[in-house]
């Protein structure tokens, strides 16, 4: 690591010099707009100087760049969410949120054969959203199927259970707060 930093901080001094070149300016015009001597620019540019972010955060605004691209900083790592399924219940799900506590979103995806309610309760609120499939819903004495683009939320400490009709896999979207927060959507008035 230590190694890498050396070598990026090498590439400082070429990299200002070849951006001042490009934008035409003289080691006194950049003295001049960000009130560093010439003296100094010129031991940036050359490598004699090491650059620091007290020079570096002038020259940044002088050339309006970020300061990563005078610094030629590498990448910083993969930006891609990296979700680890977690396989319970003839079901796959993919936590979407990375925090503890509060509001958590999942994305389920639930075999055809998770077909027989066993109703449970726990402290907490859900709101699910079926993205493709059919969703069966047991919820206290109701039983209902949820299509494609339609929402149930409830108190969780009602029996429940929901699941495939046996008709095929079912995706959904899911929100879950421990602590019993509702999901609040807003929608146009009727009439509106």
């Amino acid at each position: 690591m230590a190694n890498d930093d050396a070598v990026v901080l090498a590439s400082v001094g070429p990299r200002l010099r070849a951006l001042r070149k490009k934008r035409g300016s003289t080691l006194s015009q950049l003295a001049e707009s960000t009130g560093i001597s010439v003296s100094t620019l010129s031991r940036l540019e050359s490598g004699e100087r090491k650059p620091t972010l007290e020079l570096l955060l002038p020259l940044a605004r002088a050339y309006q760049v970020p300061l990563d691209e005078l610094v030629g900083a590498p990448p910083v790592g993969d930006p891609r969410v990296r979700m680890k399924p977690i396989h319970r219940d003839n079901s796959t799900i993919m936590p979407l949120t990375q925090h503890p506590g509060g509001l958590q979103a999942f994305k389920m995806i639930i075999a055809v054969d998770r077909c027989d309610p066993e109703p449970r309760t726990h402290e907490g609120y859900e709101w699910l959203y079926v993205l493709s499939g059919r969703l069966r819903l047991v919820l206290a004495e109701h039983d209902v199927v949820l299509k494609v683009g339609e929402a149930a939320e409830f108190d969780t400490r009602l029996p429940h259970w929901f699941g495939s009709t046996g008709e095929g896999p079912v995706e959904v979207l899911s929100l879950f707060g421990a602590q019993g927060e509702r999901m609040h959507v807003r929608a146009k008035p009727r009439g509106a």
